[in-house]
């Protein structure tokens, strides 16, 4: 009989455990989760994805695979997982995930054959990738990697909107226009504070195996010169290798068909890098919140412990009422603000409030009661606040940015009145 010890047959990998890292679970049972991301397509996101979790396995994880990509899923057949089979679901309808060498998976391409694409609109499209995320049975898990589509679109939104992502890796290849986009991807992901964990260079010096020539196809180096612009870590480089791509077109992973090979040893360590990096950098950031202003139930933390006078200026690590019509805001370097719910309320940045294009303002202040208070107060990531007004109106997102300019500009003015 199968051990239902989610532990049961895995061999730990030289190097420290990752379930042994301080600090709380990104979702119930899971320590970590990580993006793979890149504003371009065709860089070996998905290759870097599968290759990286067996690298983190190797080393003592227990990862899980999401193939966020659900339009265009290739997962499934870089580990040679059957496709159009639905997976089993539990009592409880979870999804039970399939298994990898012990690697948990969960792809569209699992439901849907190769000559039955998925057809569907934005809103499908994050429906499903929530539902591959929350509604599957991953057990406990140190890493859950999510394989991204290409862009900076409604997927990668969702995902920073809806998850606590410990941070974002970046691929990218050597050439010039990769390096341009892959830094867009970049930026997107710091605009929602997500924090980015590194940049690998993939597909980067070809060795030949008959002559052993190194040549630079697609140049080298653009990856950590990039790394070095930004001020974001440089995880390492995955040398361009015909075996990574006939392994991967075999269902057979490099790391797991040829341990010894350059690329292996370059994925293991990278996945070493980013392992220690999550380990050594704990950073300060709020559980998921659904807090009822009345009741107070649901409630933030207050992280005073968080508090460091390098943090970040516009990371909020504290919401609390102060009294029934003030919300005061702790952020991360220790400054505080208090707001009148009102002042956010006539704040609100909504296309139902300012015309999106002009930036004019289409709310009339004199429409919104003068005793409006939040119903509820609900986190949007690791970046935003979103309001359920006692009037109402439910649509604005409050990004911390927006927050931190209101305090400031609520400070001057104080300071001018004094």
């Amino acid at each position: 009989m199968e051990s239902t010890d989610p532990h049961h047959g895995h061999q730990h990998g030289p190097g420290p455990s990752p379930q042994q890292s301080a600090g709380p679970e990104k979702l119930p049972g899971i320590r970590h989760v990580i993006a793979i991301g890149s504003g371009k397509g065709g860089v070996g996101k998905s290759t870097v994805s599968v290759n990286l979790a067996f690298a983190l396995q190797q080393i003592g994880g227990w990862i899980g695979l999401v193939d966020a990509d659900i339009l265009g899923p290739s997962i499934p057949g870089m580990l040679g997982l059957p496709t159009g089979q639905p997976p089993a679901t539990t009592p409880d309808q979870k999804i039970v995930p399939a298994d990898r060498h012990n690697l948990k998976v969960m792809s569209m391409g699992m439901l849907s054959g190769d000559d039955s694409p998925a057809i569907l609109r934005g809103p499908m499209v994050s429906k499903y990738l929530r539902m591959f995320i929350s509604n599957v049975q991953w057990g406990n898990l140190d890493y859950l990697i999510l394989d991204l589509p290409p862009g900076t679109g409604d997927t990668q939104l969702t995902l920073a909107q809806s998850f606590p992502l410990s941070g974002a890796v970046i691929v990218t290849t050597p050439q010039d226009v990769s390096l341009k986009i892959a830094r867009r991807g970049l930026r997107m992901f710091e605009t929602v504070h997500v924090p980015i964990l590194g940049i690998i260079e993939n597909m980067s010096t070809f060795t030949c195996p008959h002559c052993g020539k190194a040549t630079d196809i697609f140049r080298h180096g653009g990856g950590e010169r990039m790394s070095r612009e930004l001020g974001v870590p440089f995880l390492g480089a995955i040398p361009l290798d015909a075996e990574i791509v006939t392994c991967g077109d075999e269902g057979r992973p490099i790391v797991l068909e040829k341990p010894h090979s350059i690329a292996a040893e370059a994925y293991l360590a990278i996945a070493t890098e980013l392992a220690g990096r999550l380990q050594g950098h704990p950073t300060a950031v709020l559980k998921p919140f659904a807090w009822n202003w009345d009741t107070g139930e649901g409630e933030p933390a207050w992280m005073e412990s968080g508090v460091r006078a390098s943090g970040s200026r516009t990371t909020a690590i504290g919401f609390r009422r102060r009294d029934a019509r003030t919300l005061s805001v702790l952020w991360e370097n220790g400054n505080k603000n208090d707001f009148d719910v009102r002042d956010l309320r006539l704040a609100c940045r909504c296309a139902m409030c300012v015309e999106e294009m002009s930036g004019r303002p289409l709310l009339d202040p004199k429409s919104v009661r003068p005793d409006v208070t939040p119903r509820t107060i609900t986190s949007v990531g690791n970046y935003a606040i979103t309001f359920n007004w006692n009037d109402g109106h439910s649509t604005g997102i409050y990004s911390f940015e927006h927050l931190r300019a209101l305090g400031e500009r609520g400070a001057v003015e104080v300071a001018e009145d004094v």
